[in-house]
């Protein structure tokens, strides 16, 4: 998929996002490694921890589909500058993707790109946990 296709795919997501607390709609379009697209908007909550973001309900739709291994995310937003995935969001994502790469894009289509690794350089992984 284009990151065009990929883009589109995620602000179709945002359209249906929950946000009536915040009014900051995300959508998320994950890709796998073999080209499979899961999308995903994030979810509000009047109790706000219970709420989700995009970027991991697209994670937990694609998981739920079977598939392990993400090569991008797309992330669009209303936001003026293109925003990286939070905290929580960058954890679940290494789980399954520590090379994955992020793409944020605002509505007039100002694009920022990061690896997970730099957004993320010292991981809590399933290898943390040998440690233990």
């Amino acid at each position: 998929m284009s990151l065009d296709d990929l883009r589109r795919a995620a602000d179709a997501a945002r359209a249906n996002a929950w946000c009536p607390y915040s009014h900051y709609p995300v959508g998320a379009a994950l890709e796998t490694d073999d080209g499979r697209v899961f999308v995903g908007c994030n979810v509000e909550n009047a109790s706000y921890p219970a709420g989700i973001c995009a970027e991991r309900v697209a994670l937990g739709t694609a998981i739920a589909h079977g598939a392990r291994r993400f090569v991008r995310v797309v992330i669009t937003s209303a936001a003026a500058e293109p925003t990286p995935p939070c905290g929580i969001c960058r954890q679940a994502l290494v789980e399954f993707a520590p090379a994955l790469e992020i793409f944020a894009v605002t509505p007039d289509g100002r694009t920022a790109h990061w690896s997970l690794a730099a957004l993320l350089p010292a991981p809590f992984t399933p290898a943390s946990l040998e440690n233990a």
